[in-house]
């Protein structure tokens, strides 16, 4: 039997080429999940982004998150929100936030 596949990487942090300056920290809405960089990424250039992992990010102030609450990502606000509409699925929440709490957990991948 022909070999089908061939180990690149573990996956938890991928390559990435920037179409913009990205900025370490920075959520990157991919197609159907984000991911953070790990480092600073200049336009046309590749770097580190991690595509599992817990991060606090900014979330919305107008609603509570619950533990094991999807979340997704509003690119145009830069912030955490359950609203899937036109959103990212960013992952899920792990820890409790209270409405006015203007930072939330959420494990991505």
């Amino acid at each position: 039997m022909a070999k089908e596949a061939t180990f690149i990487q573990g996956g938890a942090v991928i390559d990435y080429t920037a179409a913009a300056d990205i900025v370490v920290g920075q959520v990157i809405p991919l197609v159907s999940c984000v991911g953070v960089a790990q480092t600073d990424i200049t336009n046309g250039a590749v770097g580190a982004v991690a595509i599992t992992g817990v991060y606090e990010c900014a979330a919305v102030t107008t609603a509570a998150f619950a533990v094991g609450d999807v979340l997704y990502w509003d690119d145009t606000n830069s912030v955490l929100t359950k609203t899937d509409t036109s959103n990212t699925k960013a992952g899920i929440c792990v820890a409790t936030k209270l409405q006015a709490g203007a930072t939330a957990r959420v494990k991505i991948g």
